[in-house]
This record gives structure tokens, C-alpha cells and sequence, in this order.
């Protein structure tokens, strides 16, 4: 999912004239994209004069962090903050969560794959 780095975005708008389908829209002066409008064609990625629009392979540090920060959140609630052996059961619990998020992004990948492989070939 593209994303725009506040700190690179001008305030130019030319992303938001190229948008084929109007997912972007200005905020603060900043471009934002509307993550459940995009369709992921690119072309402001190609389009902006200052790179502001950036791919989301940078974000892995930030979403990880995210996810650490609210097991942490999850391991204070009062129902675990004190108990050792429930915040333990809570982790296995959530690595079997995440591990199960990675089956289904790898099994999508592959099934992407061969989406390109036969319904898309040349």
C-alpha cells in the first residue's frame, strides 16, 4: 500500500489530479491515500516531483513496533499485569495469531503467483 511521507510531500496536489480513482486527498496541506480506495496502479508513485510517495516495504519496522507495543499493551491490562504464567499463555497466544497471518499471506502470494503464471500470462 503507498503511503505519503509527510515530511517529503510539498503540498503540489499533482498526485491528487493523477489519482485515477480519487483516493487522495489533502490533509493538513499533506496527501493522503485513502488505503480502501486505492487500486495499487502506481502511477503516483511515478508522478511525484518530490518521492514523497513511498512503499510500503518501509513501513516493517513502524508495524512491528506497532504489534510490540500492543502485545505490551495487552500484557498490562489488569486481567495479566500481575500474573506471569497469563502473560506467557498471551504471547504463545499471539505468536500462534501472527504465525497464522503468515500462513495466509504466503499462501496468497502463491496463489498470486499462479494468477500470474495462467490468468494474466501473455
Amino acid at each position: 500500500m503507498p503511503w505519503v511521507s509527510s515530511e517529503m510531500c510539498t503540498g503540489c496536489e499533482i498526485c491528487i489530479d493523477e489519482c485515477y480513482v480519487g483516493a487522495i486527498s489533502m490533509h493538513d496541506d499533506i496527501a493522503v491515500i485513502n488505503e480502501d480506495e486505492c487500486i495499487r496502479c502506481a502511477v503516483c508513485h511515478d508522478i511525484c516531483p518530490s518521492d514523497a510517495i513511498r512503499h510500503d516495504g518501509e513501513r516493517i519496522p513502524e508495524e512491528v513496533e506497532s504489534n510490540l507495543a500492543w502485545v505490551k499493551q495487552l500484557c498490562n491490562h489488569e486481567y495479566y499485569v500481575n500474573d506471569k504464567v497469563k502473560q506467557k499463555n498471551l504471547i504463545k497466544r499471539l505468536q500462534r495469531y501472527f504465525t497464522k497471518n503468515k500462513k495466509v499471506m504466503e499462501k496468497t502470494i502463491e496463489q498470486l503467483e499462479i494468477m500470474e503464471k495462467t490468468e494474466y500470462a501473455d
